[in-house]
């Protein structure tokens, strides 16, 4: 593997982007068919409606091989939210999920956000890891059921 780069997302990565969360999150996490319906709909909501002067979406790629992706889009005046963080495994354990979460956090310093929240489960626990290991702190755990799965929810936020 050369040295994977992140790109601006376009409407081409669509499929594949829906294709690997729902690969993903129901190899890893027995996700039933309702997850990758979800991701479209973020993406074509995004897709339509996302200022690109303060929201923004990367997908991590080596070459024309795509490995990952992450989304910063505005939650409010002050907040960004981190959207549809993903790393194909192979790019895992590599520094890449730190340079994605870079990459978007330091896009909403400099786009005048004050906080980032984001959204994941605790069973993500490598994800949490490193939410927790860059400055982010769980604020909320809620039991929940979703995509066919018994699931705690999870809020995490950081000051930017």
């Amino acid at each position: 593997m050369t040295t994977p780069h992140p790109t601006l997302y376009t409407a081409n990565d669509h499929d594949w982007l829906v294709a690997a969360h729902g690969r993903l999150y129901a190899a890893e996490n027995c996700f039933d068919a309702s997850f990758p319906v979800v991701v479209d709909s973020v993406l074509r909501s995004f897709e339509a409606d996302h200022d690109p002067a303060c929201e923004r979406g990367w997908i991590l790629r080596d070459g024309a091989r795509r490995l990952g992706s992450i989304f910063c889009v505005r939650e409010d005046d002050s907040t960004a939210r981190l959207r549809l963080f993903l790393l194909e495994p192979e790019a895992r354990g590599s520094g890449q999920g730190r340079r994605l979460l870079e990459t978007c956090m330091g896009f909403a310093r400099d786009h005048g956000y004050r906080r980032m929240v984001l959204g994941t489960h605790e069973s993500h626990r490598a994800a949490c890891a490193l939410y927790a290991r860059n400055g982010f702190a769980c604020t909320r755990s809620t039991p929940i059921t979703n995509y066919g799965q018994a699931l705690v929810e999870q809020v995490w936020e950081r000051a930017l």
